[in-house]
């Protein structure tokens, strides 16, 4: 097969912030910076970067330039839907037309943007679009406009992917993004050939899901899995943590089953390292990917399906101790 390709969220890199220490943890290196830390980390060949903090149409140009410098594709780029007060009460399922409007404007904007940078991925995490309270929201309504606002956007701009990205809650403690079952629905109902779904694999810890089955759900009712952000947690929040860190069964699974679903995207990187430096925390994602990838070989890949086939827990709990420490015993 051919190797993953592995990206990062540029702002991964930079300075991170808190409600506790909204002035971030670390000194801002600046775009230009950033962009030379990512290009030094092994194995990372791409970048996504965020609308009007790191990209916007007058610096456009410039950025295409910086990237080729660098030897990094633009993966994707991430409308800023969730960080202006505009968006406060929603972006595409906001009350007020006007802000409906200003949200499929700002993403035709973003998709404008794309162009210029070389892009053809729209990641699309609409972070305000939910609601709070019991009989706060019609759901039906909301979602509806989310509905065709999206399908506006992807109707006008059919040589761009638009990734709808997950999240059971924060900042709305109700998303109507919260899980792949329910995004993977308004895709279907959207009815667009370029509209998909984006897996973080943070996210989908949150909801209680099983990364693996969601990667396999999406593959497998139309292809829908467009975009993977790669980071864990301890699913009661949302971390970003390096991956593999916690939940280092689940991404054997997952790798396992992207690999079956036939998966061809990108694997980026979403941390939020707080405390870490940036660069090692990518690259320590990155590597851990890399090496578990390089651990499942043809052979193994084929015993996880006789294991799948058997569905003798005992079996696949000592299998995954043989990967790990090469024992042998309780074999018989």
């Amino acid at each position: 097969m051919t190797p993953n390709k592995y990206s990062v969220i540029l702002g991964n890199l930079g300075n991170t912030c808190d409600r506790f220490l909204p002035t971030g943890y670390k000194d801002v290196p600046g775009t230009r910076r950033m962009l030379e830390m990512a290009g030094t980390i092994s194995g990372i060949s791409g970048i996504e970067l965020v609308g009007t903090w790191d990209v916007t149409p007058a610096n456009a140009s410039e950025m295409k330039h910086l990237l080729e410098d660098n030897r990094l594709e633009c993966v994707s780029i991430i409308p800023d839907h969730f960080s202006n007060k505009l968006w406060g009460r929603g972006s595409f399922c906001s009350r007020d037309a006007a802000v409906r409007q200003a949200a499929i404007d700002a993403t035709l904007e973003t998709a404008d943007i794309a162009r210029t940078v070389g892009c053809s991925m729209i990641n699309l995490w609409l972070g305000q679009d939910g609601y709070d309270y019991p009989l706060q929201a019609h759901f039906g309504r909301e979602r509806g406009w989310m509905v065709e606002g999206l399908r506006e956007v992807a109707n006008r701009c059919p040589d761009m992917r638009f990734a709808l990205e997950y999240k059971l809650k924060e900042p709305r403690i109700h998303s109507y993004h919260a899980r792949a079952a329910d995004t993977l629905l308004m895709v279907q109902e959207i009815a667009a050939s370029n509209v998909g779904v984006c897996i973080d694999v943070g996210h989908s810890l949150l909801a209680q899901e099983n990364v693996g089955e969601a990667a396999w759900m999406l593959q497998h009712y139309g292809e829908r899995l467009f975009h993977m952000h790669f980071n864990d947690n301890y699913r009661y929040w949302d971390d970003d943590m390096i991956v593999g860190s916690v939940h280092f069964v689940e991404y054997i699974e997952l790798l396992h089953w992207l690999r079956e679903s036939k998966y061809s995207g990108w694997y980026s990187m979403d941390l939020y390292p707080y405390r870490e430096d940036g660069v090692r925390a990518v690259a320590e994602s990155v590597a851990f990917l890399r090496d578990l990838e390089s651990a499942l070989t043809a052979e193994r890949h084929e015993e996880i399906r006789r294991l799948l086939e058997a569905g003798d827990a005992t079996a696949s709990t000592r299998w995954v101790r043989n990967l790990i420490f090469g024992s042998r015993q309780g074999l018989s």
